[in-house]
């Protein structure tokens, strides 16, 4: 697994797609870092891109902090199936099933009904178009289903109405920002379809 920055706290990889990222991604750190490995966000299994680990309870608790204070701030390239808008602003009500594991988008707040929101740049337009996504919040598929709502499924996302022949979405945490030891930390990296 290709690690873009370690120390005694913290590590930042390029989860690949297929490991999940609250178990088997820290068992592959745990294995080229040795120590202990406590994941502080997560990304879909189907997902690969840059995630951040702590190394100490420290230093868990305090990436966990930011986290919860919106401090870490994440970021996304998709490839979706249309031309969505230049840009845009979008807030939603989400429901999981889980049961399904399946998000949908409802119209009224309810019970388990949770706010998403996330800001977008069309990077390119077309048949498939790139975008350019960041999270405000960290919802369940948040992506994949906020895009799937407007008509716009990510391409091989076949959960959200993509039918086309790739195996997994097109998707991937490009780049991620957070504070640490009182500077701002932004750690990088684009998939060869995002170049």
């Amino acid at each position: 697994m290709e690690i873009l920055y370690s120390d005694k706290q913290i590590a930042v990889c390029v989860k690949p797609v297929g490991l999940d990222s609250e178990m088997e991604v820290p068992a592959a750190l745990k294995e080229q870092l040795g120590g202990e490995i406590f994941p502080i966000h997560r990304l879909d299994k189907n997902v690969g891109g840059v995630m951040v680990f702590a190394r100490t309870k420290q230093a868990a608790a305090s990436l966990s902090k930011a986290v919860q204070e919106g401090a870490m701030v994440k970021e996304y390239v998709a490839m979706v199936h249309g031309t969505p808008p230049e840009s845009g602003d979008w807030e939603d009500l989400l429901w999981k099933d889980s049961k399904k594991n399946k998000v949908f988008v409802v119209k009224r707040q309810r019970a388990g009904v949770k706010k998403a929101r996330l800001e977008f740049t069309r990077l390119s337009a077309g048949e498939t178009s790139l975008v350019h996504v960041r999270l405000h919040t960290g919802r369940s598929h948040q992506i994949r289903v906020q895009f799937s709502s407007r008509g716009f499924p990510l391409v091989g996302d076949h959960k959200y109405g993509s039918r086309d022949e790739r195996k997994e979405p097109m998707l991937f945490s490009c780049r991620i920002t957070f504070p640490y030891q009182g500077e701002t930390k932004v750690f990088e990296k684009f998939p060869e379809w995002a170049k």
